[in-house]
Order: structure tokens, then sequence, then C-alpha cells
């Protein structure tokens, strides 16, 4: 029973204490909460800003990549549309001289031999 008796008197100090705790933490609440706000606005920002300035960084790697593949597969077309164009424009020179040396009827082989070998040429220059 003494225990009972000295538990209800400080049960006001206690409820003092809990007031006065709570009165605290909300006061220094308030006071700190703007300044956590701006800091955390701030470091929001910093980050979306750091996120937007990677992203841009890799779009310009990957762009001049694709802009580099794009300009060596054209090249490498190119090359290839010249090549076989070489070929057939010689292929066609070839059927030629050995039409020319038949006779009179390997002269229309001849002509087409030649119209083939020059539009290979026309080929190769684009036109």
């Amino acid at each position: 029973m003494n225990r009972d008796a000295q538990d209800d008197n400080n049960f006001p100090g206690f409820v003092f204490g809990l007031v006065t705790g709570a009165a605290l933490g909300a006061g220094l609440a308030l006071y700190f909460a703007p300044k956590m706000a701006a800091e955390i606005r701030k470091r929001v920002t910093d980050s979306a800003r750091d996120l937007s300035d990677t992203a841009a960084g890799y779009y310009e790697q990957v762009s001049g990549r694709v802009s580099d593949a794009v300009d060596d597969l054209t090249s490498r077309g190119q090359q290839a549309r010249d090549a076989a164009a070489d070929v057939v424009a010689r292929g066609a020179h070839e059927v030629g001289r050995g039409a020319r040396g038949v006779g009179r009827g390997a002269v229309e082989v001849a002509r087409g031999a030649h119209e083939v070998e020059r539009l290979a040429e026309g080929a190769k220059t684009g036109h």
C-alpha cells in the first residue's frame, strides 16, 4: 500500500513532464520543419538536376554512336555498290570484246554489252 501512495504522489509530476515534453517537441518541430522542408526540396532539386545531366550525357553518347554506325553503314553500302558496278561493267566490256571478234551477228550482243556497261557506270556515280 505504501507503493500505491507513492505512485499517486508522482502522477501530477508525470503529467506535467508529459505535457511539457509534448509542448517542447511541438515547438521544436515547428521551428525546424521549414528548414528541413527547404533542405529536402533543395536535395530533391539537385538530385533531379544531376539525373537530367546524366541522362543528357548518355543521350549524347548514344546519339554519337548511332550516327557513327549509320555513317559507316552508308559508306560500306556505297563501296559495295561501286564494287558491284565495276564487276558488271568489266563483265559487259569482256562480253562486248568477245562478241566483236565473232562476227556480224554479235554486233547486237556488243551493243547490249556496251549499254550494260554504261548503266553500270551510271549506277556507280548515282545517276
